[in-house]
C-alpha cells in the first residue's frame, strides 16, 4: 500500500496545534508502514521525521484545486491530509480529509495570523454550512480527533461519508520526572493555562478567579498582543498574572511541572492538547464544564462552570483537601495513557488500509 501523507501545515520554526498533529501521526505512521511526506518549503522538514518526501505547492496557493494532478504522479493508493481544504480535482486516488472541529462556525473572531486573501475565504467558508459538505463529500473517508466533534459533525449532517476519530496526543519531553507517589503535593500554588487568549477561550475567567484565590500565581503561557495584556491585567485587581508571552517547550513545561494545576476556561475547543500534556506528568486538570473537555478528563478532571470565577476558585480550592492533589495525580497520569501517537497512528493505519482496499475513489470526486 502507497500512503501520501499531507505534511503541508507543518510550521518551520515552531508546532500550532495543526503542525504538531501532522508531525506527532506521521512520525509513528511511518514507523508502522512506508510512506511519502507531501511538503511545500524545505523548511518544515525541520519538524518532521526523517521520512521520504515530495515537494509540492503551498495548500494556501492559487494552484491548491488543481495539487491532485500532482500528487497522482506519485501513484499512491491513498492520501492523507490533516486538514479538509486539499484540493481533490481530478484525483485518481482514494482521499481522507480531517476535520478538527467546528469552533468558528459558533465563534467568528477568525485567527490574525492569515494573509488577507486566506481571511476572506475563511470569513465566507464559516458564514454556512454547505462549503464545509461539498469539501467533506469529496473524500472518502473523513478523521475528526474527537467524538464530541464527530457528534457535532452527524448533527449538522456535514457529510455522508464514515467519520472515524484519531485522537490527538501529547508531546513531553524525554527525561522530565513525573511527579508522582503518595502524599506528595505540587511544588507551588501555580496555576498555568496553555492556550491563545481568542475570545472564545474566555481567559478572563482566569483572571477574575485570583480574586478569590489570592495566595495563587496564574502563569499564561502563549504569546499575547499588547492591548490584551493590558486588557488582562486592568481584571486582574492586583492579582499574581504572569506572562510569559510565548514559552519554550522546554519553559513551559519547566513552569507546569510544579504546578498546582492546569486551568483552562475554554468553551468551546476541539481536543486539548495542553490537558493531555499536564495529566501525562501527574498534573492535575481544572478546567471548563464542556463536552470535549469531560470527554478528555472523564472522571479525572475538577470541571467548573466557565461563567463563574468563583465556581473555578472553589474547584481549584478543592485540590487542597488532604490527599486529594494526590489522588487527582495519579489518575490522570493513568487517564492520558489512552491518548498516544502510537495508538492513534495505528487506528489511522487501519482506516486508510480500509479505504485503499475499496480503491477507487469517491463519486464526487471528479
Amino acid at each position: 500500500m502507497r500512503i501520501v501523507f499531507d505534511c503541508r501545515y507543518t510550521r518551520f520554526d515552531r508546532h500550532d496545534g495543526i503542525s504538531r498533529y501532522t508531525a506527532g501521526i506521521v512520525g509513528e505512521l511511518g514507523r508502522l508502514h512506508p510512506l511519502i511526506m507531501l511538503i511545500s518549503d524545505h523548511r518544515q522538514l525541520a519538524l518532521l521525521p526523517d521520512l521520504p518526501w515530495q515537494l509540492v505547492s503551498a495548500p494556501t496557493s492559487a494552484w491548491e484545486p488543481l495539487v491532485a494532478r500532482t500528487v497522482n504522479k506519485l501513484q499512491p493508493d491513498v492520501v492523507f491530509t490533516p486538514m479538509q481544504t486539499m484540493g481533490s480535482w481530478g484525483r485518481n486516488y482514494p482521499l481522507v480529509l480531517t476535520v478538527h472541529d467546528l469552533i468558528y462556525y459558533r465563534n467568528r473572531t477568525q485567527p490574525t495570523d492569515l494573509p488577507a486573501a486566506v481571511r476572506l475565504l475563511w470569513r465566507l467558508y464559516h458564514l454556512s454550512w454547505w462549503p464545509q459538505r461539498i469539501l467533506l463529500n469529496r473524500a472518502d473517508a473523513v478523521v475528526t480527533v474527537s467524538d464530541t466533534t464527530r457528534a457535532l459533525i452527524a448533527e449538522h449532517r456535514l457529510t455522508d461519508r464514515p467519520v472515524t476519530v484519531v485522537y490527538n496526543a501529547a508531546d513531553v519531553p524525554a527525561g522530565l520526572a513525573v511527579v508522582a507517589g503518595p502524599g506528595v503535593g505540587p511544588a507551588t500554588k501555580r496555576l498555568v493555562y496553555m492556550g491563545s487568549f481568542m475570545p472564545y477561550k474566555n481567559v478572563e475567567t482566569l483572571v477574575r478567579a485570583l480574586d478569590h484565590l489570592p495566595d495563587y500565581e496564574l502563569h499564561l503561557m502563549s504569546r499575547v498582543s499588547d492591548g490584551e495584556r493590558e486588557r488582562l491585567r486592568a481584571l486582574s485587581s492586583g492579582s499574581a498574572v504572569v506572562f510569559h508571552n510565548g514559552a519554550t517547550d522546554e519553559q513551559y513545561f519547566d513552569v507546569l511541572h510544579s504546578a498546582t494545576a492546569l486551568v483552562s476556561a475554554s468553551r468551546d475547543e476541539g481536543f486539548g492538547i495542553p490537558l493531555v500534556e499536564a495529566m501525562s506528568i501527574g498534573i492535575p486538570v481544572v478546567v471548563s464544564d464542556i463536552p470535549i473537555f469531560r470527554e478528555i478528563g472523564g472522571d479525572v478532571a475538577a470541571f467548573f462552570d466557565p461563567s463563574r470565577p468563583d465556581s473555578m476558585a472553589k474547584a481549584v480550592r478543592g485540590l487542597e483537601a488532604p490527599g486529594e492533589w494526590a489522588r487527582r495525580s495519579g489518575l490522570a497520569r493513568e487517564r492520558s495513557a489512552r491518548f498516544t501517537w502510537r495508538a492513534s497512528a495505528e487506528t489511522l493505519l487501519e482506516l486508510l488500509a480500509d479505504v485503499a482496499i475499496r480503491g477507487e475513489p469517491a463519486r464526487h470526486s471528479s
